[in-house]
């Protein structure tokens, strides 16, 4: 099996099990013709990345199931030879700050920086007695079990979501549809993105783009319950929001709705809508959406009471997903406080 590098920057975790973990497997006839098995307690370092913060990502082989692997190019294989280190140990220690402050200094590169093994004469961690050193890498392996629990939990979370919105919206018995265009009002934003800062701003107001993040523009252009495009990109979903905001020139903003809807009920509704708008979008290069195809998309319209009982489920499922994200955004800074803070 083939350790390649790209998996070291994504798709592996500091720990390698391959009773639980996935390695691609070395086409016949592309053997290497020299090569070293790896062991358990090796390490594999990535010799390059465009960010320093990347540069000798690191992974230990902690659980092999007797399975043979090979690091493949762009990686930097080793080897405890003098058994100074636990199974466990290494990789959290070559993943710790300390060792990170270290590569920096010494990455070579302008857009792509990178590492040799002889590098490593120059870096150095701090070894503690084995059995310190079983204790903090048990800690850290343990953290790290529970991020990813934690992930598999929110993505069927996720999954659960979908299916029970999908299973609301298309079992409503008593509902008609009506065009979006004829029960609230749509329009482009004004503000210019160099004119708004990532940073929060005293007294400015939350400014809404084609990006996830969230942006903030001194002056605001709506006050109103609102549901939020992107005019442009590869997907389209929307976003809610109440209060003062600014807005894009190239996103919409749909509001002033109808006495027959309840705005949280249209952006649920609209969260399904995604394939309509991917499928309706001009242009080849840039998909962009425009008025007309918001004027005309059609939302399913049941009574008030069932809008709000459709609201109250959905809104508890994102209520729980984010007190889930909030659990998995405490683990990962407690993982970097502890690779931060126990190694010197």
């Amino acid at each position: 099996m083939n350790l390649h590098y790209g998996l070291i920057h994504v798709g592996l975790p500091t720990m390698v099990n391959l009773t639980k973990d996935k390695l691609p497997n070395i086409k016949e006839g592309n053997m290497p013709k020299n090569f070293e098995l790896c062991k358990e307690g090796d390490v594999a370092f990535a010799d390059a990345s465009e960010d320093t913060n990347e540069v000798a990502k690191t992974v230990e082989f902690f659980n092999l199931a007797g399975k043979d692997i090979v690091c493949g190019l762009h990686t930097i294989h080793g080897r405890d030879n003098k058994n100074r280190t636990v199974i466990g140990y290494k990789g959290y220690a070559f993943s710790s700050t300390a060792f990170h402050n270290q590569i920096r200094r010494i990455a070579q590169g302008t857009k792509i920086y990178s590492i040799s093994s002889k590098n490593f004469s120059e870096c150095y961690i701090g070894l503690p007695s084995k059995p310190e050193q079983t204790k903090i890498a048990t800690l850290l392996r343990l953290i790290d079990e529970r991020i990813v629990t934690q992930n598999k939990i929110i993505e069927d979370l996720k999954k659960l979501k979908s299916a029970i919105t999908d299973l609301l919206f298309h079992s409503i018995a008593d509902a008609h549809t009506i065009r979006l265009g004829e029960i609230a009002h749509i329009t482009n934003g004004a503000g210019d993105v160099q004119d708004a800062n990532t940073e929060h701003q005293k007294d400015w107001y939350p400014f809404f783009d084609r990006s996830e993040e969230l942006k903030w523009f001194p002056t605001y252009s709506f006050d109103k319950e609102a549901v939020i495009y992107a005019g442009e990109g590869q997907s389209f979903y929307p976003r809610y929001y109440n209060g003062k905001f600014a807005l894009h020139q190239r996103c919409y903003a749909i509001t002033d709705f109808a006495s027959c809807i309840i705005p949280k009920y249209c952006y649920h509704f609209m969260n399904t809508l995604n394939s309509y708008f991917v499928r309706n979008s001009v242009g080849s290069t840039v998909p962009s959406l425009r008025m007309d195809i918001f004027q005309k998309v059609e939302i399913r319209l049941p009574p008030i009471p069932k809008q709000q009982h459709i609201c109250k489920i959905i809104d508890a499922f994102y209520t729980k997903l984010e007190v889930e994200q909030r659990g998995i955004s405490i683990l990962q800074e407690l993982k970097q406080f502890l690779l931060s803070q126990m190694f010197i």
